[in-house]
């Protein structure tokens, strides 16, 4: 077994494909971790602008995060209806191009994968913080344990989506569990205290206020606290990794990641308000997360708050995987489209799409690495990708229904087309105006850098799928040209006379009558004279007299200078005299070369022929056809 086999695990066939497929259980953690987990930086991000008001902050949580909870009701009814109208894959990409056209489904694949990036940044970077809360002294290392994190999961991922879920289902249905389990027993204490419960172990204290409470500033903080919505989109774009049915799977697993949100947020927001917990700054030393000041308050630092926190930290960090899933998916259908290369639509050795894992991967490392991990400075530029990611999808779904009202052949019919209509358009009204809010309250703080990437990832787009139209145009061609069916002139390029140069030249006698043998050399002088003579005379006895003897043409020798070690450009240069001598007769350059299978090899032989090869594709123009002709050394 190899080091590759044993880390990512054997290469599957095609026909495996289905078995690779998931159902609702392992569909939570592969596709619900971003949502379930962004209760835990969504609120911090929301009372992170409150810090100003001081102690007063905490009792706005509660009126930031009621509409928060409302909006993710209405996105769970409008996905819900997408999964249902587009069964194998309901992205945002997928409506927006049957509904709105190519630009708009441009637009939408622009923000979902500077969105996914980000998600896999903030992720990371906010279970990360978690760590250092509760193991302060790793505080220093935050950068490298986001890389090595980041470096883990795409491991995992790189080996497919039924092995990300299993593996990811433990810490997610640990930390649901757990923090469930911590909640309850706050709000039971809360209520039990009459709204006044004492702290097991008192969070810092709140500072005092230095600004008074204002709509701009309630605003700001609904556009931080709305990065908890981020992933719930994420099923609707990963319809294709459910087994039969997926409509089926699909709706359970949005219905589990959209409770467990939903009750997590209005818990949360609940709780710190009681226990007065407010945000705190995670590049200093003494930080410590939301979640973590609330564990302690309400269980104190013992098993449970262990357990608690741990689970958060892998739920945050393996948040990610949703990225790493759906990403690649996208970057497919859009390669499909001809708008990114086209190995981003081809499926590696575990029937997952390594190309876009792999760029993923190095994107939010960059992102990670330039903003030093800090998720307060990650936060300004989320949001925007996947709140207009669910704008675009809510429009997309509003023309959707407007065709179906139209098709409809029943009374009956037409009423169920116009109620999906509704839910939709009141989700696209709702989403849009929390787009606006988001980017205003966030345009000064770097949603800005997110509003310029955006059109410049569709510029990029447009730029690939104007390259393969030229390329396809380019070599579109009606019938076959028969013209000319002259054998080619062959070259065969010989470095000595050995076997190498031998069976490429028993092939090439094979296939025409004219047949030139091409000795580069880079001597000079009386050497070069005394060596051009020996190898004439070899190539007279060992090549003329033999095929003078079987009665075949015989091939010639021509020695050409290589005087500046270039050894493409003497090839040219007879290229083009035998072009203008033949006109249009083609011309293949044979080229010898040793098969290297052993790692010393390469070491050990100068690639002379890979040198010569790559440099003709280059400049030999299309008139010159190059052949391979290997020899195995074992």
């Amino acid at each position: 077994m190899s080091i590759l086999d044993l880390v990512l695990g054997r290469t599957l066939l095609n026909r495996e494909y289905r078995r690779r497929q998931i159902g609702a259980f392992e569909g939570v953690p592969a596709m619900g971790l971003d949502g379930i987990g962004s209760s835990s930086y969504g609120p911090e991000a929301a009372l992170a602008i409150l810090i100003p008001l001081g102690a007063a902050g905490t009792s706005y949580i509660g009126w930031i995060m009621a509409p928060i909870v409302a909006l993710l009701l209405i996105l769970f009814a409008s996905y819900w209806q997408t999964i249902r109208a587009y069964p194998n894959n309901g992205g945002a990409y997928i409506v927006a191009k049957s509904n709105l056209g190519t630009r708009m489904s441009l637009l939408a694949a622009a923000a979902l994968m500077i969105d996914y990036v980000l998600n896999v940044a903030v992720g990371i970077s906010a279970g990360v913080g978690a760590l250092v809360s509760a193991v302060p002294a790793l505080h220093p290392h935050m950068i490298s344990l986001c890389l090595g994190i980041l470096l883990l999961i795409t491991l995992v991922n790189l080996r497919g989506t039924p092995d990300a879920g299993r593996i990811f289902a433990l810490p997610a249905y640990l930390y649901i569990g757990s923090f469930f389990l911590v909640l309850a027993i706050g709000i039971g204490k809360a209520l039990a205290s009459g709204g006044h419960p004492a702290p097991i172990v008192a969070p810092p204290k709140l500072p005092p206020a230095t600004e008074a409470v204002s709509l701009w500033l309630l605003l700001r903080a609904f556009a931080s606290g709305c990065t908890a919505m981020t992933g719930v989109e994420a099923v609707s774009n990963g319809m294709s990794a459910f087994r039969d049915p997926p409509v089926l799977y699909g709706h359970r697993t949005l219905s589990v990641i959209v409770a467990v949100l939903g009750l997590l947020l209005a818990a949360i927001a609940y709780l710190v308000h009681v226990f007065g917990i407010g945000a705190m700054d995670q590049s200093q030393p003494e930080y410590r997360s939301v979640l973590s000041q609330l564990a302690g308050a309400v269980v104190g630092e013992g098993v449970l708050y262990y357990v608690a926190i741990g689970s958060l930290l892998c739920v945050l960090t393996l948040s990610a995987t949703t990225s790493f899933i759906d990403f690649p998916r996208l970057c497919r259908l859009v390669a499909e489209d001809g708008f990114l290369p086209r190995p981003f639509a081809t499926a590696g050795r575990r029937l997952v799409f390594s190309v876009g894992i792999i760029y993923l991967a190095v994107m939010a490392g960059l992102l990670l690495f330039a903003f030093e991990g800090i998720t307060d400075r990650l936060i300004p530029l989320f949001a925007i990708g996947a709140f207009l990611t669910f704008t675009i999808s809510q429009m997309g779904m509003v023309v959707h229904w407007r065709r179906g009202i139209r098709q409809a052949r029943t009374a009956r019919e037409r009423a169920g087309q116009r109620a999906h209509f509704l839910i939709n358009a009141v989700g696209a009204t709702t989403t849009g105006v929390a787009l606006v809010i988001i980017v205003i309250a966030k345009f000064g703080e770097g949603a800005w850098i997110t509003m310029l990437v955006i059109p410049c990832v569709i510029a990029l787009l447009l730029t690939v799928h104007s390259y393969y139209d030229r390329l396809t145009k380019e070599v579109e061609v009606g019938a076959i040209d028969l013209d000319d069916t002259r054998p080619p002139i062959l070259l065969v390029t010989v470095q000595r006379w050995d076997r190498l140069a031998s069976k490429a030249l028993r092939l090439a006698i094979t296939l025409s009558p004219d047949v030139i043998g091409i000795h580069l050399t880079h001597l000079a002088g009386p050497e070069a004279k005394s060596h051009t003579e020996d190898l004439q005379e070899q190539w007279h006895r060992d090549v003329e007299t033999p095929a003078a003897t079987a009665g075949v043409p015989l091939p010639r020798l021509i020695i050409l200078p290589a005087a500046r070690r270039a050894i493409h450009e003497p090839i040219l240069k007879l290229v083009e005299e035998l072009e203008e001598r033949f006109g249009k007769r083609r011309i293949v350059v044979l080229v010898p070369e040793i098969v290297k299978r052993h790692w010393y090899q390469y070491v050990l032989h100068s690639h002379h022929a890979w040198r010569l090869r790559q440099q003709l594709l280059l400049h030999g123009g299309s008139r010159v056809t190059i052949m391979n002709i290997p020899w195995h050394v074992d």
